[in-house]
C-alpha cells in the first residue's frame, strides 16, 4: 500500500471515531476491550408488517449498534451504542455474560420514539474481576426486537466509577406563538457530564428530537430550555425532557402546550356592541375585535347619519398582535343632545381593513 492510501485510510478512520464521540465517554481512555470477531447479528421478532419504503418514515424496526469501546473496571464496566427508534416508543438493554449465549441483562430504558439516533449507554455492576465477558445492545418497539453485534472486554484491577444516572425534570412550555415555543426542564447531573434533549411531537408518543446540550459535571440542578419552530398554529403538542450519563438514561414527564391561533393569519374580525355612559353631550362606545394573528390598530367612526358620511373619527389605537377576541371602546365627546347617534368600529393590519355594522344610540335631552 503507498503512502497516499495509508494517509486516506487513517482520515477516514478518525472522522469515524469523531462521527461516534460521545461527550460522557470522554472520561475512559483505557484500551482494554477486545473487540470480538464476530459481524453483526439481528434477530427480529415482527409483531406487524411495514411494506412502505424508509423514505416516508413510517415506523419500523429499531436501528441498533453496539459500540465495541467498553470501559471495564475491577468489578463494573461502562457500556454504550446507538439506537434509532424508527417512529415507535422503544426501549434498549445490554445482554451480557462469560460466554457468547451472554444469560444476563440490565434494566431496559425508554428511548422515545423519533427517527433520530441517540446514543445508548449503560452501568453494569457485579462482574468478577480479571475476567473476560461478551455484551450486546438490544432494542424492541412495536414491530419487534433487534439484537446489535456481540463484542467482548476484560474487567481488571481498576477502580469501580461511582456514581448514578442523572435526574430530569419538565417544566411548562413558554413563549408560545403560533409556530414556536420553549421547551423548559431541569436537570441535575449527578457529578457526572450529562448529554440532555428534549422530544416533542403531536401526541404523547412524541416523535422529533430537539439537539444535544451538555451540563457541566456537578451536583445541582441546573435549567435545561430549546426552542422550537415551525410549530403548527393553534396545535397541541407534547413534549419531555430527556437525559443521560454514563450510568444511565432518564426520562421527565411528559407535558403538553397548545401553540396559538389562527390556523392561518388573516384580516381582523369586529363587531360594534352598545354605546354606555351616554349623557345628553357624551358617550363610551364599545366594540371587540379579533386582531386574527397580526398586529392590528383600531378606531371609531360615528356620526347623526345612518350612512356615516362624514363621519369623525376616534384616534387610532393599536391592539398588537393576538388571536383572541379583545373588547375595546373609546369615549366621544361635544355631542348634541336629545340627538340620535350611529356608529361601527374598524380595525386593520396587513391583510386589510373591516369594519362593523352599524350601532345607535341617542344622546339625553
Amino acid at each position: 500500500m503507498d503512502k497516499t492510501s495509508i494517509i486516506v485510510l487513517i482520515c477516514v478512520g478518525v472522522l469515524a471515531l469523531a462521527g461516534i464521540g460521545y461527550a460522557i465517554w470522554n472520561n475512559f481512555n483505557s484500551p482494554q476491550v477486545a473487540l470480538n470477531n464476530q459481524s453483526q447479528t439481528t434477530t427480529t421478532v415482527t409483531t406487524a408488517t411495514n411494506t412502505t419504503p424508509a423514505s416516508v418514515s413510517q415506523p419500523s424496526l429499531p436501528v441498533v449498534q453496539t459500540n465495541s469501546t467498553a470501559a471495564p473496571s475491577i468489578s463494573t464496566v461502562v457500556v454504550n451504542g446507538t439506537v434509532n427508534p424508527s417512529g415507535e416508543p422503544t426501549t434498549y438493554w445490554y445482554e451480557y455474560g462469560k460466554t457468547q449465549a451472554l444469560g444476563a441483562k440490565t434494566s431496559a430504558y425508554l428511548l422515545g420514539s423519533g427517527y433520530a439516533t441517540l446514543y445508548a449507554p449503560a452501568y453494569i455492576t457485579g462482574l468478577s474481576s480479571n475476567a473476560s465477558y461478551y455484551f450486546r445492545l438490544s432494542a424492541n418497539n412495536a414491530i419487534g426486537t433487534v439484537n446489535g453485534a456481540i463484542y467482548s472486554f476484560q474487567t481488571d484491577t481498576t477502580t469501580a466509577p461511582s456514581g448514578v444516572a442523572p435526574t430530569a425534570s419538565t417544566i411548562s412550555a413558554t413563549a408560545i406563538t403560533r409556530t414556536t415555543a420553549n421547551l423548559n426542564g431541569q436537570i441535575n447531573p449527578k457529578n457526572s457530564v450529562t448529554t440532555y434533549w428534549f422530544e416533542y411531537g403531536l401526541t404523547s408518543n412524541l416523535g422529533t428530537v430537539t439537539s444535544f446540550q451538555t451540563s457541566e459535571n456537578n451536583n445541582s440542578s441546573a435549567a435545561a430550555l430549546a426552542s422550537v419552530s415551525s410549530l403548527q398554529p393553534f396545535t397541541k403538542y407534547y413534549f419531555r425532557l430527556d437525559a443521560q450519563n454514563q450510568f444511565g438514561t432518564v426520562n421527565g414527564q411528559i407535558q403538553n402546550f397548545t401553540t396559538n391561533g389562527p390556523v392561518a393569519v388573516t384580516i381582523p374580525t369586529v363587531n360594534a356592541d352598545s354605546a354606555n355612559a351616554i349623557t345628553n353631550s357624551s358617550a363610551k362606545l364599545n366594540a371587540h375585535i379579533n386582531p386574527s394573528g397580526a398586529a392590528t390598530t383600531y378606531w371609531f367612526e360615528y356620526s347623526n347619519n345612518s350612512s356615516l358620511s362624514s363621519a369623525s373619527s376616534t384616534p387610532e389605537q393599536s391592539l398588537g398582535i393576538s388571536s383572541s377576541i379583545v373588547n375595546v371602546s373609546a369615549n366621544i365627546n361635544n355631542l348634541t343632545n336629545n340627538t340620535k347617534y350611529y356608529f361601527r368600529v374598524a380595525a386593520n393590519n396587513q391583510y386589510g381593513t373591516v369594519r362593523s355594522g352599524v350601532a345607535s344610540f341617542t344622546t339625553k335631552k
